[in-house]
C-alpha cells in the first residue's frame, strides 16, 4: 500500500525547526525529519518519547556483571579451587576488575545489537536518501497526507513561508 508524502527541504536548522512547529500546530502527521547533524531541541519539537535504550544498556550491564560473578565464583570455588598464596577462594575484590570489564562489554554489545534490531539495520541494507544533499547541508521534513481534508496548497504555503528550498509531493511505499 502506498501513501502520499509531502517532502520539504530547508537550508538551515532554524527554518526546519520553525516548519516542524508550524506543521504540529496545523495538526499534520510528521513522518520524519532528516538532518545532516544532530539538532538541539528537535526531539521535543517532533514530540518524540524518550528512548528506552538506556534501560537496555543498564539491565544488560547488570546481567553481564551477575553472570561473570557467578562464573568466576563457580570456577574458583566449586569447579577448580586453587590455593594461591593462602588467599580465600571466594575473594570478591579479585573478581572486580574482570567483572567490570565484562559488564561494560555486555552493555555495549547489547545496546548496539538492540539498536540495530529496533531500527531494522543490517549489513548490506541499501541507503534510502529522500532528497539530494540531505547528508551535506539540507534538512528534509516529511509530512504524511492522512485524510481528504489535507490541503496541499496550504501545506506548501506554510513550508515556503519558512524558507523551504523545495516542496514536492511523492507516493511512497508504506514500511
Amino acid at each position: 500500500m502506498s501513501r502520499r508524502i509531502v517532502l520539504s527541504a530547508f537550508s538551515s536548522e532554524h527554518d526546519a525547526l520553525a516548519a516542524v512547529h508550524a506543521a504540529r500546530a496545523q495538526g499534520l502527521k510528521i513522518v520524519d525529519l532528516y538532518a545532516p547533524y544532530a539538532v538541539h531541541g528537535l526531539d521535543q519539537a517532533l514530540g518524540l518519547q524518550r528512548s528506552r535504550l538506556p534501560w537496555v544498556c543498564f539491565w544488560a550491564a547488570v546481567f553481564g556483571a551477575f553472570l561473570k560473578l557467578w562464573f568466576e565464583f563457580w570456577t574458583m570455588v566449586v569447579s577448580w579451587p586453587v590455593n594461591v598464596g593462602g588467599k580465600p577462594w571466594n575473594s570478591l575484590p579479585a573478581f572486580v576488575p574482570v567483572t567490570f570489564e565484562v559488564m561494560v562489554l555486555a552493555a555495549g554489545l547489547s545496546t548496539v545489537f538492540v539498536f540495530f534490531l529496533v531500527e531494522r539495520l543490517w549489513p548490506g541494507k541499501p541507503a534510502r536518501v529522500p532528497y539530494p544533499g540531505v547528508t551535506d547541508d539540507r534538512f528534509v521534513l516529511l509530512v504524511e497526507e492522512t485524510d481528504a481534508a489535507f490541503d496541499l496548497r496550504k501545506v506548501r504555503q506554510t513550508f515556503l513561508a519558512h524558507n523551504a528550498v523545495a516542496v514536492e509531493e511523492r507516493l511512497e511505499e508504506a514500511r
